[in-house]
């Protein structure tokens, strides 16, 4: 790559070099893009979170390109074949895909037909084949033949010749770079259902008899195509025409591709069918294949790519969806067969009063649920109705507008609340930790409760892969989906703020700096020695280093503290200056 990795991104994003090297420099230093992003301003220029984000992502990727770079050049070096071209080649590549198509004629593999036909001396036969069309290949061959080389007659000679062409059409790194790019903009996916298969996988029923163009395709069909696949319903085949393409007569377009390359054409001379026959095995059997399985993970990754995209934007409107607030609510966990699960949490989000009641089929105990819910909620001041949203939901939703409507003094407001994850949390270490004497079944209507209340504060309790925004999660990479989402609850978690006097362990442990174990240790120092009074006094945290406040001193709220700043967003940095204003 010519440039500097730096200047790429630069150029990527549409920004300085500088802010990009100022921005590296304090990632690299352990700054997280939170702290960078609100109170870095001035190094970087103003890149926002987006910004930095991507550009994080991008850092990433290039030392990732640059480190095989380097091992390629290592590699072929020590093989004794890197000449000026060929590192200038490699040193140009700017994409992985590039820079092993640049690698794959010197990548060290096991002995192929190619291998085995120059090891019984062939290679001259295929350059005199390639070189001069007009000689015969038989009568080429027969000199070639060779009882104790392996070469029993001009048939095997040719067969061994034809190998190393094969390799070295489908090894030279311009012309499959042009071969992908046609088939990638011209090909197209079909799927088909296995016999046998139709009720079994009515679900793909879309993509029994379906074909779409590579480019025209949006993530959620690959990903159902893929998954359709793997589930043994769908064949998948990636064809590099369109049907009335791939039907015209004589040799395809990609064919005559590879023959201009070596200046291969049929003239009628003797050499030129067998040249030409060489020509089509290449691409039908080797260039083609290896082809369908760069592009079928190329539009793998462009689809979880998307999917992750919606994901993350998902999760971060429900995160940041607005809290209810600091008042009394009334959580209910809906089902059928084992009860309307019932939590009551106070302003603060401390339970209560917990319950079951029966209104649906089978008990139908409609008046007697009623009943209870309007004494809960009359007892403990209730102003909110969280329901959860899943099973028994309109039953429920029902249940709780008929108490509204026949309690108009409790003046109660219901709402309908996502409850993606609440199993999960029920069922966690937190959960038990935070809810000990709680029976799990009813850990979940707490939660929802809760995440009426902050939705921020609770569900960062959760991993957020459980909390279930998007289509196909467990057919995308697990660690490009983690890192997406972390770096979601992150902005969010850090974008708002916390107040370290109320913040459980986990929503601390987002906080830019603070890691899952010193968010303990804030928790276990707030528990024994009282309520923080400033954030000077964070510093006394086992563990809570110099870097570590730094990074999370300004996202730590303090409400009523010594100091009015230390509820601000301000960072204590920047104190001296806003006291001189």
């Amino acid at each position: 790559m010519t440039t500097s990795i730096e200047g790429r991104i630069a150029e990527e994003l549409g920004v300085r070099e500088r802010q990009v090297r100022a921005a590296v420099e304090l990632l690299d230093g352990g700054s997280t893009v939170p702290f960078i992003a609100r109170y870095r301003k001035e190094a970087t220029e103003s890149l926002d979170d987006a910004q930095l984000r991507t550009l994080e992502e991008r850092l990433r990727y290039l030392r990732e390109l640059e480190e095989r770079r380097t091992a390629i050049l290592d590699s072929v070096r020590e093989q004794g074949k890197l000449d000026a071209a060929l590192e200038a080649s490699i040193r140009a590549a700017e994409t992985k895909a590039r820079l092993e198509d640049i690698y794959l004629p010197f990548k060290p593999k096991r002995r192929t037909k190619a291998q085995i036909a120059r090891e019984a001396g062939l290679e001259p036969l295929a350059d005199g084949l390639l070189g001069d069309p007009s000689a015969d290949p038989l009568a080429a061959a027969a000199v070639f033949v060779d009882g104790d080389k392996g070469v029993a007659d001009a048939a095997a000679a040719l067969e061994g010749a034809r190998a190393i062409l094969t390799e070295r059409f489908s090894e030279d790194a311009d012309l499959t770079g042009e071969l992908r790019e046609r088939m990638w903009t011209r090909g197209r996916m079909a799927a088909k259902v296995r016999d046998g298969q139709e009720e079994a996988g009515a679900k793909f029923a879309d993509y029994f008899d379906f074909a779409e163009p590579f480019t025209a395709l949006p993530s959620h069909r690959v990903l159902a195509m893929l998954r359709g696949e793997k589930e043994n319903v769908l064949d998948l085949v990636l064809e590099p025409e369109e049907p009335e393409a791939a039907e015209r007569p004589g040799p395809s377009a990609y064919e005559n591709m590879i023959a201009r390359r070596f200046e291969i054409a049929d003239r009628g001379r003797p050499g030129d069918k067998w040249l030409g026959d060489t020509v089509r095995w290449a691409w039908r059997t080797r260039i083609q294949v290896h082809l369908g399985i760069d592009l079928r993970l190329r539009l793998r990754t462009a689809a979880e790519d998307e999917a992750v995209r919606v994901f993350a934007s998902n999760l971060r409107d429900l995160l940041l969806a607005a809290p209810a607030g600091t008042r009394a609510t009334l959580g209910l966990d809906p089902g059928f067969r084992t009860g309307v699960k019932v939590a009551v949490v106070d302003a603060t989000g401390k339970v209560v009063a917990t319950d079951v009641i029966h209104p649906h089929v089978p008990a139908n105990k409609w008046d007697q649920a009623l009943a209870k819910l309007a004494h809960l909620a009359k007892e403990h001041a209730v102003d909110l109705i969280a329901i959860g949203n899943g099973t028994a939901s309109r039953e429920t939703d029902k249940l709780a507008g008929e108490l509204i409507d026949k309690h108009p003094e409790l003046k109660l407001t219901k709402v309908m609340v996502s409850e993606a994850g609440a199993s999960v949390y029920s069922a966690s270490a937190f959960a038990s930790q935070e809810l000990p004497d709680m029976d799990v079944s009813l850990r979940g209507a707490v939660s929802i409760a809760r995440r009426l209340q902050d939705p921020l504060a609770e569900l960062v309790k959760i991993d957020p892969k459980s909390i279930g925004v998007g289509q196909y999660q467990h057919d995308l990479s697990e660690v490009k989906l983690s890192r997406s989402l972390d770096a979601v609850v992150e902005d969010c978690v850090n974008g708002v703020g916390v107040d370290v006097n109320t913040a459980s362990a986990p929503l601390l442990s987002r906080v830019s700096g603070i890691s899952s174990g010193l968010a303990e240790n804030i928790v276990a120092h707030r528990d024994t020695n009282g309520p923080f009074r400033s954030r000077k006094a964070l510093k006394d945290v086992a563990r809570l280093g110099p870097k570590a406040y730094e990074q999370c001193a300004g996202f730590l709220r303090i409400r009523g503290g010594d100091d009015p700043l230390d509820g601000s967003s301000v960072h204590p940095e920047a104190y001296p200056v806003v006291r001189r204003m």
